[in-house]
């Protein structure tokens, strides 16, 4: 009867362990969208088309493989940039704080 309980209590652990580790990605995801909703950021972007500014998982897609991804994008969306999507300047957004701007990034680059 003991292996039991403990098989039981092992199982409840495991699927404990298991909703923990996926509720993060989720709540990644919302909260990075709530953000971006928040900040203006979907006034531009779409996450699947292309809009004044390209859609988020073509972002996600074109920066996938670089090691400084999330760096790098969080300086564009802090400092702006031009010419790298058209000819539709994306302005700085100094509303943005870089903690913010970070998480935007590493959002964009799960949408991949």
């Amino acid at each position: 009867m003991k292996s039991l309980s403990y098989a039981a209590v092992a199982a409840a652990v495991a699927l404990a362990a298991a909703l923990s580790v996926a509720r993060p990605a989720h709540a990644e995801t919302a909260t990075g969208l709530a953000l971006a909703q928040q900040k203006n950021c979907m006034s531009c972007h779409s996450v699947t088309r292309p809009f004044m500014g390209p859609a988020l998982h073509d972002v996600a897609m074109k920066y996938a493989g670089r090691e400084d991804a999330a760096t790098y994008l969080k300086h564009k969306i802090l400092d702006g940039s031009t010419g790298v999507w058209g000819q539709v300047p994306m302005p700085a957004n100094t509303q943005l704080t870089p903690d913010q701007a970070a998480s935007l990034a590493a959002w964009v680059l799960t949408l991949k």
